[in-house]
């Protein structure tokens, strides 16, 4: 190995204090901060909330200080159907129902990869995997649709959010706490020689703790509620005594198995035309695993822009974080400047991000409208984000084309607006990507 002589380091002293744009930018890094600092006037020019192609200007929703964006993402796309199918005003659907179903489900699907894992070392890759992080709030559509499937959706107004809905750190924190030790306990049992049935019995015992916890800190979730509202007309509806899985049936009434999810992952391991799955990953034992295709990113998007053109929205995942304004909400490859400030160049492609654990996906949010030029080709993108409607423009959101091609991994199409052989290959049977791989990342 290489050590740092101290003549090495006087000559970077040396090549920083020769350079004074170096100085210049540090007075107003060190007062502004670096990205500030470093924002262009461009990108706000480039970028402007102005749409060919615009679904909705329904108020945007607040996931807070939760990791649930692949929730919000998937009930405001059923909420807008719902707004305009049912002539309704600023509704939501609950988000906090979805998450209470989820914990609970993911806590199960964790015991059971314990109990499949048993015969394994704890130091083992994958049984370390799973205790590192028990569950978390981020997720997938796959996991999301198994979710709805099951337990249906009911109005916020039925079951609204809790504190622990809204700022869900300690609810996670003793959640893996406990799903920890349960794991112990069942390894234990398990090495003492007991049978599959009375390690089930044993994992049902502790599920009996985790959903008391859950109900404690979100509410009890309803088996069945009233509703009533007053439509855009004044006109007074009421349903009494209905189920969340017949509400969804009814007022959302989607066939979820009409949608499939497409990603753009250019690495060599995953060649186009592909369907694939991650191993570990789901929440609902007994649900179809997460599976995706794997298409180039020109005909990625030209499947969003179809089924916005078709008049519906698009759940999508990216890596919100890179290149992109919060306050604003611009999301552009010319956001920042290092280059001409202090002559730094980013030169990793998507693959290169994806290899080398500088990008993910990161984050879910709504696609509801796109500029297209003259050939039909996008020149932006309007994106409806769950932050609240105090960034952005009202919480909405814009992408450059230049930054959907680098940042955008995930899209969710109905089946309709694929091709014969596309469906085929997503029908087919998938590769299986390792747990850490980061296709397998959870949108939070």
């Amino acid at each position: 190995m290489s050590q740092l002589s101290q003549e090495f380091t006087d000559k970077l002293f040396a090549a920083y204090e020769a350079n004074a744009k170096y100085r210049a930018v540090e007075n107003a890094v060190t007062h502004n901060g670096l990205l500030k600092s470093l924002e262009t006037r461009q990108s706000a020019i480039d970028n402007d909330y102005v749409f060919s192609i615009d679904l909705t200007k329904d108020e945007v929703s607040n996931q807070k200080a939760s990791g649930r964006c692949w929730m919000f993402a998937a009930l405001n796309t059923f909420r807008h159907k719902l707004i305009s199918d049912f002539k309704l005003e600023n509704f939501e659907l609950s988000q906090a129902h979805t998450f209470f179903w989820d914990k609970y489900e993911k806590s199960n699907w964790f015991l059971e990869q314990i109990i499949a894992t048993a015969d394994e070392e704890t130091s083992s890759r994958k049984v370390k995997f799973l205790l590192d992080t028990p569950q978390q709030d981020g997720g997938q559509w796959d996991m999301v649709v198994a979710l709805f499937e099951k337990y249906g959706v009911v109005p916020k107004s039925v079951y609204p959010e809790s504190i622990s809905s809204s700022a869900s750190r300690e609810l996670n924190q003793y959640l893996n706490k406990l799903l920890r030790q349960d794991a112990q306990i069942l390894r234990d049992e398990i090495a003492k020689g007991a049978d599959a049935n009375a390690v089930q019995a044993k994992k049902e015992e502790l599920l009996q703790d985790i959903f008391n916890f859950l109900a404690v800190n979100l509410g009890l979730p309803p088996r069945q509620f009233d509703f009533a509202y007053r439509d855009k007309d004044n006109n007074y509806q009421t349903e009494k005594s209905i189920t969340p899985q017949a509400f969804f049936d009814k007022y959302v009434g989607l066939k979820l198995s009409d949608y499939v999810s497409v990603i753009n992952a250019p690495t060599a391991d995953k060649p186009y035309g592909k369907s694939y799955t991650v191993e570990l990953l789901g929440n609902v034992v007994g649900s179809p695993a997460v599976r995706y295709i794997n298409l180039d990113m020109e005909r990625f998007k030209e499947l969003a822009i179809a089924q916005m053109q078709a008049g519906e929205t698009v759940w999508f995942g990216s890596d919100v974080g890179q290149s992109s304004d919060r306050q604003t909400g611009i999301m552009a490859t010319n956001t920042y400047d290092f280059e001409t400030a202090l002559d730094i160049n980013f030169t990793q492609d998507k693959a290169g991000r994806l290899d080398y654990s500088e990008s993910l996906m990161t984050h879910a949010m709504v696609l509801t409208g796109v500029d297209l030029d003259e050939n039909g080709k996008a020149i932006k993108w309007k994106v409806e984000n769950s932050w609240g409607d105090k960034v952005g423009q009202k919480g909405y959101f814009v992408a450059s084309d230049a930054w959907m091609d680098e940042y955008t991994y995930q899209i969710v199409v109905r089946k309709e607006f694929l091709t014969a052989e596309e469906l085929a290959a997503y029908e087919a049977e998938p590769q299986v990507l390792a747990p850490w791989d980061p296709m397998g990342a959870l949108a939070k």
